[in-house]
């Protein structure tokens, strides 16, 4: 198979076996996939990975492992996505981590994930993972709608984490992929969702959705002309200088929700969170169920966000689109 793969710190295209499977394991086809900004920080240097990168995807199951006849028919070309983390269960380890018998499958010490902790990812025409992790894709559900799965997960984990009924309005920092999504689904709970950004075109991206927004410069002026303060604040700027903007935005005992991941040190003042007793959360990946139910339900629609599709083969040529300013969801068809 075509399998796209890190090398000093760019893609390099290379021809691999097929993966072998374990039991209870799929072979998966993929569809689309999504180049996300961790992709980018990857080839910066972020967990130092050397495989194949991408996370977010929808495919079809190609060839399954260990299982029965009919357990077998029921996955062989269905398609599905994915959740990324594989923990202690899918590879056989006995006993399993603390954290998995606690039901903290994606802390568990032990696991890898898809495209970014030694487990080869989506920038390829296949890739594995355990039964475990896949969910079905609805029919009503198109594949460009599908591939948002992962990171809409992402941000539908927000709301597993936080009682959101006692909030009154919420402000999103940052305008990028993530960002939106998250500012789509807290309006799906809260009247009052700003979005706060560095880039128009994006913003107005928001607006069109309904959403309201302001323009920052996304440095330490701002600190200096934002004046307002929210009860809830999500960070998901993808930049260590978004940090010290999401403290000053969070009002006093509110609840500050941090998104971004980065490679690198983000410069970091903490007595806004002493001083104003803020509750800080860090939020990572989410449930699929629930980002499966949005999409199935009309409530949220993210193929506004896509602004353009490359065959697998343009995957360096597609990473580089995908940094340029204005650019938002790019993704790769195999």
């Amino acid at each position: 198979m075509h399998a796209f793969v890190v090398h000093r710190h760019q893609l390099v295209l290379k021809q691999s076996p097929l993966p072998k499977l374990r039991n209870r394991w799929a072979l998966v086809r993929v569809r689309l996939a999504g180049i996300c900004n961790t992709d980018v920080e990857i080839l910066r240097g972020y967990h130092d990975f050397r495989g194949t990168p991408g996370h977010e995807f929808v495919g079809e199951v190609a060839e399954v492992r260990g299982v029965s006849p009919r357990e077998r028919g029921r996955w062989l070309g269905r398609r599905v996505v994915g959740e990324i983390n594989v923990a202690c269960s899918a590879y056989g380890y006995r006993p399993v981590c603390a954290f998995c018998r606690r039901g903290l499958k994606t802390h568990c010490v032990r696991r890898t994930v898809l495209g970014i902790i030694a487990h080869d990812g989506a920038f390829a025409e296949y890739l594995t993972l355990p039964l475990e992790n896949l969910h079905f894709v609805p029919d009503s559900i198109p594949n460009e709608q599908a591939v948002f799965v992962e990171p809409l997960a992402a941000a539908c984990e927000i709301l597993d984490q936080i009682d959101i009924r006692k909030f009154r309005g919420a402000a999103v920092l940052g305008d990028g992929k993530l960002a939106q999504l998250v500012a789509l689904v807290l309006r799906t709970q809260l009247p009052n969702v700003v979005m706060y950004g560095k880039h128009e075109k994006k913003l107005a991206l928001a607006r069109r959705c309904g959403m309201k927004t302001k323009r920052v410069f996304g440095n330490a002026k701002d600190l200096k002309r934002v004046r307002e303060s929210y009860e809830l604040v999500v960070e998901a700027t993808g930049s260590p200088s978004g940090l010290a903007l999401a403290q000053h935005l969070t009002e006093p005992r509110g609840t500050l929700v941090l998104k971004s991941t980065f490679h690198g040190a983000a410069p970091v003042e903490t007595w806004p969170i002493v001083v104003k007793e803020i509750t800080v959360v860090g939020s990572r990946c989410g449930p699929f169920k629930k980002a499966l139910a949005f999409l199935r339900s009309g409530k949220i629609d993210p193929t506004p966000l896509i602004t353009r599709t490359f065959p697998l083969a343009e995957a360096e040529k597609a990473i580089r689109f995908a940094q340029q300013n204005g650019v938002m969801k790019v993704l790769l068809k195999a």
